[in-house]
């Protein structure tokens, strides 16, 4: 990275009173980062949104020192600084209204990379992460970037989907990437470097205040193609994702839910206010593909499970895969009854589960229960 040009990048978002939408009516105006910081104060007023003391802060700006020492910061953290006019920087984020100035990056990011951002509750149900990683898995196969924010629950599950299905994952987060947030996964933000990337507009040392989070929401859809609401509250942060998703353009996909469920009054909500239920991945895929030019990854509308997903039919099983299919090879469970009676850890049967679904040897239904299918496999011996 150049000191000498993203020095002015740094310095001018460091002014208080220039914001998202100021920083780039400076730049069209002026010309460039570095005329902006020559111009005198009265000159730079006459810049809509730009107070006279604002103005004044920036021609008087002289503290260089504290921002080579953050330049040098990032450098030492291998995080990388991606200006709006760099070619990395996500293609449709530059559309929104309020884009960032500039991103802090950890890992990597692809040029024309197809992105569906999926978002929920922190205090999701077991069916709600089960229900997300099948789903992200499966978008993963199909060379989908999964975008989500890295929180606990349905943010966690949508990036572990990814991963398991191989593929990238972005995670947007509300604080620096030196500050990781919640720690506990501070294990999952490592394997989403090594598969994807972090991404904060945030300095270092930001901490993760509350005041952050709803405008890292609109980076999350304001990135992506469409974003998927799992499991969200009445007043949850996710409606707010939603809500920016409209406003920006995307497409919004809620998973139903229980109508006993606090976790699903959100979604049922924005299902009856417009959003579309989804099933399976098609129906988002056939609400996102016309949109991509046909020369990207995923060229069909559908998952030729036989081919892409579907192993021979004499692969064997896993102990933990065994265990579950002698257990609904005569009774139809729901989901949380096969967690009681393997006696597993929920995220281990869940993957499970989610391996056996996407073999087609098991087949969940409505209300969260499982059978086995009339497909043969070999047990094991």
């Amino acid at each position: 990275m150049d000191f000498d040009n993203l020095k002015y990048w740094i310095a001018l978002k460091s002014i208080p009173g220039v914001g998202n939408v100021t920083f780039p009516a400076l730049v069209d105006k002026f010309g460039s980062l570095r005329a902006i910081f020559t111009t005198p104060a009265p000159q730079l007023a006459t810049t809509p949104g730009i107070s006279k003391k604002t103005a004044a802060a920036i021609a008087c700006f002289r503290d260089w020192d504290k921002i080579k020492l953050e330049f040098d910061r990032t450098i030492k953290a291998d995080i990388k600084i991606i200006t709006y006019q760099d070619e990395l920087y996500p293609a449709k984020l530059l559309n929104i209204y309020d884009r960032p100035a500039f991103i802090y990056l950890k890992g990597t990011l692809t040029k024309d990379e197809i992105n569906i951002a999926m978002v929920g509750s922190r205090q999701a149900s077991t069916y709600g992460k089960y229900t997300t990683e099948k789903i992200s898995r499966e978008l993963s196969i199909r060379g989908i970037t999964i975008v989500s924010g890295l929180a606990r629950g349905i943010d966690a599950a949508a990036h572990r989907g990814a991963l398991a299905g191989q593929g990238r994952t972005i995670a947007i987060m509300g604080s620096g990437l030196d500050v990781i947030y919640p720690p506990e996964n501070k294990k999952l933000y490592a394997e989403i470097v090594r598969n994807g990337a972090v991404i904060s507009e945030y300095a270092l040392g930001t901490p993760p205040l509350a005041s952050n989070f709803p405008a890292r929401n609109r980076i999350i859809s304001g990135m992506s193609y469409g974003v998927v609401v799992v499991e969200a509250g009445e007043k949850s942060g996710s409606l707010i994702t939603a809500r920016l998703a409209l406003e920006q353009g995307r497409e919004v996909f809620a998973v139903p839910g229980s109508i006993d469920s606090t976790c699903a009054r959100g979604t049922n909500k924005l299902i009856k206010q417009g959003a579309k239920l989804i099933e399976n991945i098609d129906d988002i895929l056939e609400d996102i593909l016309p949109q991509i030019e046909k020369s990207t990854p995923p060229a069909a509308t559908s998952v030729d499970r036989s081919v892409a997903i579907e192993p021979p039919i004499t692969e064997k099983l896993s102990e933990i895969e065994q265990l579950i299919i002698d257990l609904i090879s005569t009774n139809n469970l729901q989901v949380d009854e096969i967690i009681a009676a393997t006696k597993l850890a929920p995220a281990e049967a869940l993957s499970s589960l989610m391996s056996l679904e996407l073999k087609g040897i098991i087949k969940q239904h409505p209300g969260k229960f499982f059978t086995c299918t009339n497909r043969g496999y070999e047990p094991n011996s």
